[in-house]
């Protein structure tokens, strides 16, 4: 079994929810003060469909798989130092090209042509060193 996706009306839903952060087609990003009333209301007891109908999701479009995931990554976040804070870097590692202006790409481009350049004259350079420490080793052999 697959990734559920999420309809554009389901999309719609959970975007206009307060709780949300971040939707997409396949993900959910919850906010933190979501989390917390989430975490509360399941330590009082309440069951997981209960408590996401009371805070305006449709538990039956986000499946059970999905419902259960999210109590247990919150009993994880429950027992860390952070708490329900979201640990994840914004920076991916790689540096986004779609909002960069083309003076800005074509910076970081010439910056990236000249490091490649330096790491290129620096391997001839050991190749160069290499061949003159090969031609010793053979004269010496003679």
């Amino acid at each position: 079994m697959g990734v559920n996706y999420f309809t554009d009306e389901q999309l719609r839903l959970l975007e206009e929810n307060p709780y949300v952060v971040k939707a997409s087609k396949k993900s959910i990003t919850y906010s933190e003060e979501f989390k917390e009333l989430y975490w509360i209301d399941y330590q009082n007891g309440m069951q997981p469909i209960e408590i996401f109908k009371k805070y305006g999701f449709d538990p039956y479009a986000l499946g059970s798989r999905r419902r259960d995931n999210f109590t247990n990554r919150l009993k994880k976040q429950a027992a860390r130092e952070d708490g329900f804070k979201d640990t994840r870097s914004k920076n991916s590692g790689r540096p986004s090209t779609k909002e960069l202006s083309l003076e800005v790409q074509l910076e970081r481009l010439k910056h990236k042509n000249e490091v490649l350049q330096q790491e290129n004259d620096f391997l001839k350079r050991v190749r160069f060193i290499n061949r003159k420490q090969i031609t010793k080793k053979s004269k010496n052999k003679q």
